[in-house]
């Protein structure tokens, strides 16, 4: 399978009682493939991964897939603390028909990189289907080093990493130690969506899509394009988001935003709370404004 472009982060809509809400996931997938993505990343830290148990995981996914309809790749993040329940996931979601898995570093514990090393090479044992590193070291407390990487992309179906350090330096060391190799680095950051792409990413596995995928679609058309000035822009108009959604713990601003603009998506899952108060809802509206999406209209402003 290729990797490019703009993958979607996908939140995972609830519902009032807070289980999975079936025809909100579905009204979001095909906003999303219509807006053009060119895939969809669920079970991620804006998915809520961490606060949803085996079952759910299961039953969301089998919703998303279905949804898609393989119209676009499906990328399923199964990562955890244990080795081997992070393996049996994976041939669940394998099982279940995911294109491909998301793989993030345990957490909590500071492993070495040889432990790192062996905890994927199991999981990639494990599976037939690709994987996607996924390094987000200010969460976990654990990084995955540039030679590290670099060795995992020895192996035949671990084909990319996914890097949300925030730091270019950091994906341009892993388009170095993969060099020559079937491997691919995306951004994790939607601030650098257009810096990595310039650095040699080959897109970025975005969450402010979920709200203006077509903005974060122009970024990379526009740079493949040859249109520098018109991409730049668009990833500094990026920043209105990304900026209001620092109000609030993950995903709550993200998903009331999404919410407000027309998919009634839920609140995040206890213990984070829904935004409530009235100067971050007022920073939201005035988000929306912004990107002419109040009132649950859904199309991207002119020049995008």
């Amino acid at each position: 399978m290729q990797v490019k472009g703009i993958i979607v982060a996908m939140i995972t809509p609830l519902d009032q009682d807070q289980k999975i809400n079936k025809a909100s996931t579905r009204q979001l997938v095909d906003k999303l493939i219509d807006s053009g993505v060119n895939g969809i990343f669920i079970l991620g830290t804006n998915g809520e991964f961490h606060v949803l148990s085996e079952a759910e995981k299961l039953e969301f996914a089998s919703i998303a897939m279905d949804a898609v309809a393989q119209r676009v790749p499906v990328y399923v993040g199964v990562g955890g603390n244990s080795t081997r329940d992070t393996i049996s996931l994976a041939k669940k979601m394998e099982k279940l028909g995911a294109d491909a898995l998301s793989v993030i570093t345990p957490y909590f514990v500071p492993l070495t990189q040889r432990e790192l090393l062996l905890h994927y090479k199991a999981i990639a044992e494990s599976v037939q289907i690709p994987i996607i590193l996924y390094n987000m070291p200010k969460n976990t407390g654990i990084h995955i080093e540039a030679a590290t990487a670099g060795e995992l992309a020895q192996i035949d179906n671990i084909i990319g990493i996914k890097d949300s350090s925030g730091r270019l330096e950091n994906i341009e060391n892993y388009i170095k130690a993969a060099k020559g190799r079937d491997f691919v680095t995306l951004s994790g950051s939607d601030s650098l969506i257009l810096k990595a792409l310039q650095a040699g990413a080959v897109g970025a596995i975005a969450a402010t899509a979920n709200l203006i995928p077509e903005l974060d679609i122009s970024i990379y058309n526009h740079f493949v394009n040859g249109n520098l000035e018109a991409a730049e822009k668009a990833q500094r108009e990026v920043e209105v988001l990304r900026s209001v959604l620092k109000l609030g713990t993950p995903p709550s601003v993200l998903k009331k935003a999404v919410e407000l603009s027309g998919i009634p998506v839920g609140s995040a899952r206890a213990p984070v709370r829904e935004v409530s108060e009235e100067e971050v809802l007022a920073k939201i509206r005035e988000t929306l404004n912004f990107y002419n999406l109040a009132g649950g209209e859904n199309h991207a402003q002119s020049g995008y």
